[in-house]
């Protein structure tokens, strides 16, 4: 199944079973679209109170949807991280993005029947699922909803900014440096620590967001490590100096004020052009 179809809730009736002389308990509401509401920070509507709606679980590697499918839902992540992406003619897959807490997902099927890319969980995670042949429908009865996917768009055209700037930098590890202050200020707003949190993206899904090659990832987080920036436990970082990280991630270029074997790796010698394109024998 390409995407997640949702099956909608239905208030259950107690079971006319044995008679208790205590009142059976009722069965715990399901999600409601006033739930949805306070994720996304919109206004309180008493009327999404009584509207449920579907919540989907995932595992790590468990897919939202894949690239090429019928856009038929609109997803917002409950929690977890998500990656999108896409798969080119080569067969490599391509990271366009990582998305958290309150991330909506499928927000391209609104302008196309077909989905660009996939969205694949990173861990455990889960996501409200709105079928978009009733978000019409919802807009208009809960103006709320209205308001809360338009600021939700907005958000999104300011990560993918976010995103792009990560990559305009030349060096690769100021791309690295601009990519743990983003992730930062991530878990600020998700409300965790901004100084010490847990990567649930490899470092090869890093590299392929910041267009680096993996190995290059493992260099710069040695390189800011040694400068005492960061500390690394395989995937969980804590930064140490979240102003000098923030520093080596303004200059597009690699930092010429640091002493220059910091930067061996990245002014080694090398190959004349010419051997440098030959292909192995």
């Amino acid at each position: 199944m390409d995407t997640i179809a949702p099956s909608f809730e239905q208030p259950t009736s107690p079971s006319s079973g044995f008679e208790s002389q205590t009142e059976p308990k009722a069965a715990p509401p399901g999600p409601r679209l006033s739930d949805m509401f306070e994720l996304l920070c919109a206004q309180p509507d008493t009327a999404g109170a009584a509207h449920v709606v579907h919540v989907s679980q995932l595992r790590r590697g468990g897919h939202v949807f894949r690239e090429g499918a019928r856009a038929e839902f609109l997803h917002i992540v409950r929690s977890g991280w998500f990656k999108s992406t896409r798969t080119g003619i080569d067969g490599y897959e391509h990271v366009f993005g990582f998305l958290g807490r309150d991330d909506v997902l499928g927000f391209e099927g609104l302008a196309s029947k077909w989905l660009p890319c996939t969205a694949e969980a990173l861990d455990v995670g889960s996501v409200f699922t709105v079928a978009l042949r009733d978000l019409d429908v919802l807009r208009r009865q809960h103006p709320a909803l209205d308001q809360a996917l338009q600021q939700a768009l907005a958000k999104q055209l300011l990560r993918a900014t976010e995103t792009a700037d990560m990559v305009a930098a030349v060096s690769s590890e100021v791309r690295l440096a601009r990519f743990l202050v983003w992730m930062s200020q991530r878990m600020a707003e998700r409300g965790e620590s901004p100084r010490r949190f847990l990567l649930r993206m490899t470092r090869r899904e890093i590299a392929s967001l910041l267009g680096v090659a993996h190995e290059t990832i493992s260099r710069g987080i040695g390189l800011l490590a040694d400068r005492g920036q960061i500390r690394v436990d395989f995937r969980e970082i804590e930064i140490l100096d979240l102003p000098g990280l923030r520093a080596s991630a303004v200059s597009t270029r690699r930092d010429l004020s640091l002493p220059a074997e910091r930067h061996a790796w990245s002014a080694a010698p090398r190959a004349p052009v010419r051997e440098r394109m030959a292909c192995p024998a």
